[in-house]
């Protein structure tokens, strides 16, 4: 699975109205470069490049009442089995386990709280040649009003290990692989709560989060390219964070690590 454990976050893309629109601001943003758009059967897909190496993808959205978001994709060693286990647990399938050409097999899900994350069955395409450096993915968590059910099936389908974490300031947990001892060293994702510190109307989500040399930089910089700030620089123990949205309403979080 080109180094990735079952389960682990293994890519990102982002579904937008504009791909060249989402260029401009993530190539000044996170000095991205971009491939050619891949036509045809694969929509206008484009993969983005930091330092030649692969963090991302930019997709065109098909449909203009889908949301504008920022999708995150767990590595599945079968994908088929894993939307099996993921039906079994009570989840749901939105689009089941198919081929990308010679690049792996897709899918995407839905979780018994509401948040869509994707399955990525890696085949000449592995997934991240650069993560958890700057203007790179380095972290996803998991929102929801159901987190109960929502360990529970990430317990069953991943075989995810649950850690309370009670130096975030709100119910929080992070999941660890199965066979490791979990804990901050060994995460993969976290689970956070939707509490009514919230818009009523947000719905569950995973919150995908880049690297970035200096958090307070990047928000001046998101705000002169029309972007949207829903959270303001902050610090907690694993660093510094800001929760912003691209000039078309992707959300994303930045995190600066602490000194």
């Amino acid at each position: 699975m080109g180094g990735f454990a079952e389960g682990t976050p293994c890519w990102v893309d982002v579904a937008l109205p504009d791909v060249e629109a989402g260029k401009r601001f993530y190539g000044e943003l996170f000095e991205w470069t971009f491939g050619e758009s891949a036509g045809g059967e694969y929509g206008g897909y484009t993969q983005a490049y930091s330092e030649g190496r692969n963090v991302a993808a930019l997709a065109p959205k098909p449909d203009g009442r889908m949301p504008t978001v920022w999708n995150v994709y767990l590595a599945a060693k079968d994908a088929r089995a894993t939307a099996a286990r993921i039906r079994d647990a009570g989840g749901q399938m939105i689009i089941d386990p198919m081929p990308v050409g010679p690049y792996g097999t897709t899918a995407l899900a839905v979780d018994p709280g509401g948040a869509v994350f994707g399955l990525w069955q890696p085949g000449t395409h592995h997934g991240f040649e650069r993560q958890d450096e700057p203007y790179a993915f380095c972290w996803t968590e998991n929102y929801t009003r159901e987190p109960d059910a929502v360990d529970t099936f990430y317990a069953r389908v991943f075989g995810y290990l649950a850690d309370e974490r009670d130096d975030a300031g709100v119910p929080f947990r992070t999941w660890s692989p199965p066979g490791s001892v979990p804990g901050p060293d060994t995460a993969v994702a976290g689970r956070s709560v939707i509490t009514d510190a919230f818009p009523e109307a947000m719905p569950a989500h995973f919150l995908v989060y880049f690297a970035v040399p200096d958090c307070d930089r990047a928000v001046a910089t998101v705000r002169r390219l029309d972007g949207r700030v829903s959270a303001d620089p902050f610090d907690t123990p694993y660093g510094r964070i800001a929760v912003v949205a691209d000039n078309q309403g992707a959300a994303f979080a930045l995190l600066a690590d602490a000194p």
